[in-house]
């Protein structure tokens, strides 16, 4: 007899434990799901105040990659000088897609005088980005307006960087923003948006109630 009621007590607790782990379970699920929203959220709202530069070679060989960077030169250079005086958004979009026709016959230019035939596009258009690293910032992936220059078949690695606010033309020029780009970036974007997109802190989403949580037990 005391062995049947020892067993019904294991069962009982093993039934304790299965209901603790399932509910646990659809803790961290529910967790996760309001994560993933969050960030989705706070990407969107990012894709909403900035306008990427975006340049795809045509393949992966050492002399196409070399050539998307002359192109990416030649054609930062001279949206560097069309782009001094922006004071938004809009208005970078306005000038970019005004200055288009530019733009291709600036890279198909710097192409033909690399000796190569390829031909060129570009648009100011939405582009599905990667999770990318761009110095000490990290911009979530998703979709994004960009200026976006294709070499030839476009199937080679990308460069990429922040066009608006200029991130692409400070300091070294290109390979990482200084600290004058970090703060062009700080002015347009929220506080919560402007640390999402900072390397150590991989966009940390804030959850509320767990700060909350916090607050009241660790209270002194």
């Amino acid at each position: 007899m005391q062995a049947f009621f020892k067993n019904q007590n294991v069962k009982k607790y093993r039934n304790y434990i299965d209901t603790a782990a399932l509910l646990l379970v659809l803790a961290l699920g529910c967790i996760w799901m309001r994560h993933t929203y969050e960030a989705q959220q706070t990407q969107r709202h990012i894709a909403e105040k900035i306008l990427r530069f975006h340049v795809r070679a045509n393949s992966d060989s050492a002399k196409d990659q070399e050539l998307k960077l002359k192109v990416r030169d030649a054609v930062g250079a001279y949206m560097n000088r069309e782009l001094a005086e922006m004071e938004s958004l809009e208005e970078c979009t306005k000038i970019t897609k005004k200055r288009l026709p530019d733009i291709i016959g600036i890279a198909k230019k710097t192409i033909e005088i690399e000796g190569y035939a390829y031909p060129v596009s570009a648009n100011v258009e939405s582009v599905e980005f990667p999770e990318k690293t761009y110095g000490e910032y990290t911009f979530p992936k998703g979709r994004y307006q960009a200026l976006n220059v294709v070499i030839g078949e476009g199937r080679g690695h990308n460069w990429w960087c922040v066009m608006y606010p200029n991130m692409c033309f400070h300091g070294a020029v290109y390979e990482a923003p200084d600290k004058e780009a970090g703060e062009s970036l700080q002015r347009v974007l929220s506080e919560d948006e402007y640390d999402a997109v900072l390397k150590s802190r991989k966009y940390r989403v804030r959850f509320k109630f767990i700060e909350k949580w916090n607050q009241i037990f660790h209270k002194k």
